[in-house]
């Protein structure tokens, strides 16, 4: 068993599946459980992927807790078109997956991260792969948590390339850029694994052909990641393969070597009548402050995506 404990903090779509095959293969850390968000599709469509996900995996002993439906500035949630679009409607590329037996935890995605945080310490990782809704409203209710968690390492932010939902914001911290500013004040040991460098890790169809070789897993999960490439074609986001957004910060969140960062004190912009909102950039107050947070800013692809190959078919092979 291992000593670091991780948390996923899932949006499910078709790269957080990637992210949760990559924790549950690498023996470095155990994956305690999953809290789910809104993002990719609404919070009761990416619970339930989640849960089914686990069990195509089999790790039906990974519980799954509900995170919150919707942003913190909002009442309601609802699913853009483009993430129907990169997605799938039922954020798994419309494939179809065998139901889990399991259902969602009566605690709810917050407490169990406050427990958590409290029970494992230094020795806790979090990877949020989509809005930072659930980790800030943990931190507003038990502010100590902020100093507990040994890592949050987060799938979001554009620090030194242009974002995806305008020219300088990327759609996770777009969800809910109050939360995530309120996130990058607060938490200590925080690491952004943004566009910067996840746009630098691509998957073809001449990888997912690998899995289609592994058996039924792989078959589903090649079928999932291929509608995602083919959805970064159509759109024209990148025609030589997809991004590999959510699995490389898990990735970086275990063995930080894959990546070179910035250390800086970071704040998220928040001011929609100007239009600049969702802006991850230093923050002009903390600049000659201790860093408790840093940008990715480069990574070892070849190796990166070499790792990750390997892990991803020990764990699809049937």
């Amino acid at each position: 068993m291992a000593q670091r404990k991780m948390i996923l903090d899932l949006d499910t779509g078709i790269d957080d599946a990637l992210a949760l095959a990559y924790a549950v293969a690498d023996p470095r850390v155990d994956l305690i459980g999953i809290v789910s968000s809104y993002g990719n599709n609404t919070l009761e469509v990416t619970t339930q992927n989640a849960l089914d996900l686990l069990h195509l995996l089999g790790q039906d002993d990974v519980p799954v807790f509900k995170g919150l439906p919707h942003s913190s500035t909002t009442d309601h949630f609802d699913v853009m078109q483009v993430s129907k679009d990169i997605h799938g409607d039922n954020g798994v590329g419309d494939v179809t997956l065998p139901h889990a037996p399991r259902v969602a935890e009566t605690t709810s995605g917050v407490d169990f991260i406050i427990e958590a945080a409290h029970q494992y310490a230094e020795d806790l990782i979090i990877v949020p792969t989509g809005p930072l809704t659930n980790l800030a409203a943990a931190i507003e209710k038990d502010p100590a948590i902020a100093k507990l968690i040994g890592d949050v390492t987060l799938m979001g932010g554009a620090l030194t390339v242009r974002g995806n939902v305008t020219s300088v914001t990327e759609a996770n911290i777009h969800q809910d850029a109050e939360a995530a500013d309120f996130v990058f004040k607060n938490q200590a040991n925080l690491t952004m694994v943004g566009l910067d460098v996840t746009l630098r890790t691509l998957l073809s169809k001449k990888e997912t052909k690998q899995w289609r070789e592994l058996g039924q897993k792989g078959e589903i999960y090649a079928d999932i990641f291929d509608f995602y490439i083919d959805a970064y074609d159509r759109l024209g986001i990148d025609h030589r393969g997809a991004a590999l957004h959510d699995p490389l910060a898990v990735g970086i969140a275990i063995e930080p070597t894959y990546a070179t960062f910035l250390d800086l004190n970071m704040e998220v912009t928040v001011d929609q009548a100007s239009g600049d909102y969702g802006r991850t950039i230093g923050d002009n107050t903390k600049l000659l402050d201790g860093t408790t947070s840093r940008a990715a800013i480069n990574v070892d692809v070849a190796r990166y995506t070499r790792d990750f190959m390997d892990l991803t078919k020990a764990v699809l092979t049937d």
